[in-house]
């Protein structure tokens, strides 16, 4: 399975982008989807998830700001993220876990990681 990420850039504070993240290869609808985040110095870390189902499991730091879709026809998670703010400056990865254990917080849960897209909030 090979994962693309897409829609990073640069916005202002306030600002919104919505990152979308499609596999191919193979299908990811039976599994659990996500997107972490690493900011320059720092580990990779959590930002959602969603079930085959549809349900999210949202991280703090974004939750009420960002949501986190799937379109399991065509094998896409997409993240829309609204009132973005300079913390939120990352290199945002999508991906796939083959694991059952719900959520699948921890990047070692996953199994097949897109490329990354940069997003960057200029305050």
């Amino acid at each position: 399975v090979q994962l693309q990420a897409s829609g990073g850039g640069a916005v202002p504070a306030g600002g919104s982008l919505r990152l979308s993240c499609a596999a191919s290869g193979g299908t990811v609808s039976p599994y659990y989807m996500g997107w972490f985040r690493q900011a320059p110095g720092k580990e990779r870390e959590f930002v959602a998830s969603i079930s085959v189902r549809g349900a999210a499991f949202t991280a703090d730091s974004v939750k009420g700001r960002f949501t986190i879709f799937r379109d399991n026809g065509k094998d896409t998670v997409d993240l829309q993220m609204n009132s973005l703010n300079s913390e939120d400056t990352a290199v945002y990865y999508c991906g796939v876990s083959l694991e059952n254990n719900w959520p699948p917080y921890y990047s070692y849960q996953y199994d097949y990681w897109g490329q990354g897209t940069q997003v960057t909030v200029s305050s």
